[in-house]
């Protein structure tokens, strides 16, 4: 039997230049961090060996991988070339569609299993390559390079992607004082809202390509380069509002980022104290990424009062790994 554990991610400046629209033509940029919430991933044989079980918030039972409804445990299970014989059981710590990357977790986390259990090893960049080639090239998803990266190598990293889809990965070395105050100022709420990606994503791959959006993606890139040095530099506050810059970009690049109710949140954040804040992911929904370096307290009541559940949570300085193979 072997479990993996895979980190989901929060975006810190740049997010959306990993889209191919954008990067094959002007290359992309983004910082991005893995957090202490996880996909977890199990992975056994199975004792009627002319079939597969997977286990998620349903459960299949097929006699081939081809008739999976499960579109990346069927495809992972194409690429690693496993028809039969196996089980798969996945949990996570965090719902799907709420702009942490969680799809991009669980295709690098089921990998990792499933070449574990084949007894092969691959590297960081071969398995965060090949999940983003079963997104983007097998499921045709409107997705980006960020979720399944930041997934696999964990920490707060730097990502430059060139036109030719190359990923150059780069360790920001933040001091012990920076990294604890960024985890003590970043607070996240959930809007209880969920939303598909891919829509948001589909409506930005358009605008990128049709309708001179690739101007203000320009502008998020430079927010990215800006972000990554005020975190190497400890300048937090800097960080903090760039966090409001982004968000002022990003809202405008299509319909569909913010809406009336995320409107209202962000302006009661920012009048009790939230230097910055973003929408984690997508847009549309997921968990508010608030900054705030003084008077926490009074902000956490208020955005209590409007009915929004804190998570707090750590980032976590490992990509995804096996914790168990036996």
């Amino acid at each position: 039997m072997i479990f993996t554990r895979t980190p989901l991610r929060l975006s810190l400046g740049g997010g959306g230049t990993d889209l191919p629209s954008y990067y094959s033509k002007r290359g992309g940029f983004f910082v991005s961090g893995a957090v202490d919430k996880y996909v977890h991933i199990a992975v056994n044989p199975r004792f009627e060996s002319d079939s597969i079980r997977v286990s998620y918030s349903t459960t299949e039972i097929v006699r081939d991988a081809a008739e999976l409804k499960h579109p990346l445990v069927r495809e992972g299970l194409d690429v690693v070339g496993i028809k039969r014989g196996i089980e798969i059981v996945s949990v996570a710590d965090a719902p799907a569609s709420t702009g942490l990357g969680s799809s991009g977790s669980f295709c690098v986390g089921l990998l990792r299993a499933l070449h574990a259990y084949l007894r092969e090893e691959k590297s960081s960049h071969f398995v965060a390559e090949e999940a983003c080639n079963i997104a983007m090239n097998r499921l045709k998803e409107p997705s980006g390079k960020q979720d399944e990266y930041v997934s696999a190598f964990g920490g707060i990293r730097a990502y430059d992607i060139d036109r030719d889809g190359e990923v150059k990965v780069e360790t920001i070395p933040l001091s012990t004082h920076s990294l604890a105050e960024l985890e003590a100022n970043i607070l996240m709420f959930y809007t209880g809202i969920t939303r598909s990606s891919s829509s948001v994503l589909s409506k930005q791959k358009t605008a990128i390509e049709k309708d001179g959006a690739a101007e203000k993606m320009d502008k998020i890139k430079a927010i990215g380069f800006k972000v990554r040095d005020a975190l190497v530099s400890g300048d937090l506050t800097k960080f903090g509002e760039l966090l409001d810059e982004h968000w002022t970009v990003k809202r405008g690049v299509v319909t569909g980022m913010s809406n009336d109710s995320i409107d209202h949140w962000y302006k009661v954040a920012k009048d009790n104290g939230a230097l910055g804040a973003k929408v984690a992911g997508a847009g549309g929904g997921g968990f508010l990424m608030l900054y705030c370096e003084n008077g926490r307290s009074k902000l956490r009541s208020a955005m209590d009062k409007e009915g929004l559940v804190e998570h707090r949570f750590h980032f976590a300085p490992e990509g995804s790994k096996i914790i168990y193979n036996v």
